[in-house]
C-alpha cells in the first residue's frame, strides 16, 4: 500500500525544474525550455525559478543568452532543503497553527506530537537524498523529456 503526503504543485515543479537543470549542469536553460520540456506554464516556471534562486539553488542570467543553471553541484543539493524552502506550511493538522487552532482537545492530545515526529522523520529521509541521486538514469530522463 502506498501512503501519500501531498506536497504542493510549487514544490513538485521546483523538484522537476532542478532535475532538468541537473541533467545540464554546465548550460543555461531557458524558462521557455523548462516550461516546454516539463509541461508547465512559463508563468509558473518564472515563480519557481525565483523561489529557487532566493533559496540559493539556482542562478539566473538575463538577456538574450540568459537562462537558469544550478548554483551548486547537484550532489550538494539535499531534497529536504528544497522541500523546506518551497513548501508554504507543514501544518499537518489544525493545532499545528496556534493562531487559528480551534481544536478543543489540543492541550491533552498526543496526536500532534506523533505527527510532528512523523514529519521530522519524513524530512530526515529527504535530507538523505541529493539532487544527483535523482538523475541516476540521465539517458532515460532525457528521452522522456524529449517526447
Amino acid at each position: 500500500m502506498r501512503l501519500a503526503v501531498r506536497l504542493t504543485t510549487f514544490t513538485d515543479n521546483a523538484l522537476r525544474t532542478l532535475t532538468l537543470l541537473a541533467l545540464h549542469p554546465d548550460a543555461d536553460v531557458t524558462v521557455s525550455e523548462i516550461a516546454r520540456r516539463m509541461r508547465m506554464s512559463e508563468d509558473h516556471v518564472f515563480k519557481v525559478v525565483h523561489g529557487l534562486a532566493a533559496g540559493g539553488f539556482v542562478e539566473t542570467k538575463r538577456g538574450r543568452s540568459g537562462g537558469v543553471r544550478l548554483a551548486q553541484p547537484a550532489a550538494k543539493i539535499k531534497i529536504g532543503e528544497v522541500v523546506r524552502i518551497t513548501e508554504e506550511s507543514f501544518a499537518l493538522v489544525e493545532c499545528f497553527t496556534p493562531e487559528t487552532n480551534q481544536c478543543p482537545i489540543a492541550p491533552a492530545c498526543v496526536l500532534a506530537k506523533t505527527l510532528d515526529r512523523a514529519l521530522a522523520a519524513f524530512l530526515a529521509v529527504l535530507d538523505e537524498v541529493t539532487l544527483a541521486e535523482l538523475i541516476v538514469q540521465p539517458r532515460r530522463l532525457e528521452r522522456l523529456l524529449s517526447a
